[in-house]
Order: structure tokens, then C-alpha cells, then sequence
């Protein structure tokens, strides 16, 4: 089944993209798991994905944990932790 991916900030930048539509194969059941799968596809991938504790999810526009299921999701968004402040330590 296809999924549209959604990415944001760094990621998109990293990707080179906004958006894909993938077809995971069976084995791909989490969240984690599609990362660990789309880190395969490019470079850009490769660093966008290379620490998933930096990054934050949302199945049909809703956050979920990384070990969320993806079985019938319909769009996935894939972006780093929302922040209030510059990310600058001080």
C-alpha cells in the first residue's frame, strides 16, 4: 500500500524533498521501521535518518511514538522536535 511521507526543516533540506509516495515492503511495521528503511534510499536519506532519536512523527496528522504502527496510515509526516526557542545553548 503507498504512503505519502511528508518532510520538514532539516529533513527536507537533508532529502532534498517536501514529499514521496512509497511502498514499504511487509516486514516495514513501525514508524522506526520506515525510517530504517528510507535511510536506504539515498545519501540524503542516509543523513537525514542517521539519528532517530532527533526526530519527531505524525500518521495522518496525528504525533505518534516512533513504534507507532504504520498499517493503513494514509500520510506520514516526518520532521524534527517543534521548539520554542533558537536550539541555542547558552
Amino acid at each position: 500500500m503507498a504512503i505519502d511521507i511528508l518532510y520538514f526543516a532539516w529533513v527536507r533540506e537533508a532529502i532534498g524533498t517536501d514529499a514521496e509516495t512509497v511502498t514499504p515492503p511487509a516486514e516495514v511495521g513501525t514508524i522506526a521501521d520506515l525510517v530504517t528503511w528510507l535511510s536506504a534510499r539515498s545519501p540524503g536519506h542516509a543523513e537525514a535518518f542517521a539519528r532517530p532519536d532527533r526526530l519527531r512523527a505524525a500518521i495522518d496528522q496525528e504525533f505518534v511514538a516512533l513504534d507507532a504502527p504504520v498499517a493503513g496510515a494514509r500520510e506520514i509526516a516526518i520532521f524534527p522536535p517543534v521548539t520554542g526557542g533558537s536550539g541555542c545553548a547558552g
